[in-house]
């Protein structure tokens, strides 16, 4: 049986195995978000001190960590923050990453971050999502961080699990 493209790539960007399975997300589309989405990302914050902070704290607390980069402008990374606000996945993200969003204008701002992780050509698209071991500083997905690009043709369950596939 031939999956569908989205699926396919989906599929290929799975680890092998993933210990902590994804919550059971109730939200079937999108529609059941709340409204008005998110506008997560603050344009004036000092992102690099962000990021730092939030290692330190994803350090400390044995969390991954997650920089989510993205712009207000953008549906899919709106769509993204919704689905993180969702009580099963806002409790499951909490739990095992240290989230920390970075707004990257129209691809033209705080680009040292993901530089910094060795990303130093045009970001895919957004929302890019970095999964760093906070004790290494490493880049666990690393090919991967623009998988969710396309939020909006995903379903909450399918971006919970995707967010699930990185923990251990």
């Amino acid at each position: 049986m031939r999956l569908p493209p989205i699926l396919a790539a989906l599929a290929l960007a799975l680890p092998a195995s993933a210990a902590i399975p994804a919550p059971h997300v109730r939200a079937q589309n999108f529609d059941q978000l709340a409204q008005p989405l998110p506008l997560p990302y603050d344009e004036r914050a000092d992102a690099m001190a962000a990021v730092n902070k939030a290692r330190a704290r994803a350090k400390a607390g044995h969390k991954l960590l997650l920089i989510d980069l993205g712009g207000n402008w953008c549906l899919d990374c709106r769509i993204l923050a919704g689905t993180i606000e969702l009580p099963e996945v806002g409790a499951f993200v909490r739990r095992h990453y240290e989230l920390v969003t970075v707004d990257v204008g129209r691809f033209d701002k705080n680009l040292n971050i993901p530089a910094h992780y060795g990303i130093t050509q045009r970001l895919a698209g957004v929302p890019a999502l970095l999964v760093v071991d906070p004790r290494t500083d490493k880049l666990l997905d690393a090919g991967h961080v623009a998988a969710l690009a396309d939020a909006r043709s995903m379903t909450p369950q399918a971006l919970a699990d995707w967010l699930a596939q990185w923990v251990r």
